[in-house]
């Protein structure tokens, strides 16, 4: 496992997370990380709330740092499933993945997504699938 420096440098390539949406990688370890994103005007819907899109990308950012850096095949989403919880009042989210379970050929995690006011926004359950880098 290298360092958080590294594993920024490697994702900073996932552009639309990173440039578009403000997604910044904060803890790794084995099977885990923690993201976050300062929330801004560009990140509300119509109505003044956090466009859901913007979690699930928080969330699918995470699940790609705790699934992928460090490991010897890729891992990409086969199944993604976001429960929202409740809109956010705060000014930051925070997106922490976990391994559940590893296999073979699918992995399964968990991201849990919170705000700055300790708020759970969301809980996104993601199926990965074990590809060979190319």
């Amino acid at each position: 496992m290298g360092t958080l420096e590294d594993a920024r440098e490697v994702f900073s390539k996932d552009l639309y997370a990173t440039e578009l949406s403000g997604a910044v990688i904060d803890e790794i370890g084995e099977n885990y990380a923690k993201c976050s994103m300062e929330l801004t005007p560009k990140h509300k819907n119509a109505y003044g709330g956090i466009m859901g899109g913007a979690i699930y990308t928080l969330a699918d950012f995470a699940f790609a740092v705790a699934s992928n850096y460090g490991k010897e095949c890729a891992t990409v989403s086969l199944v993604g499933q976001a429960n929202f919880m409740s809109a956010t009042k705060g000014n930051k989210l925070f997106a922490e993945a976990k391994l559940l379970k590893d296999g073979k050929r699918n992995s399964f995690f968990e991201v849990t997504v919170t705000d700055d006011l300790d708020k759970l926004i969301a809980v996104v359950s993601f199926t990965g699938a074990h590809v060979p880098f190319k």
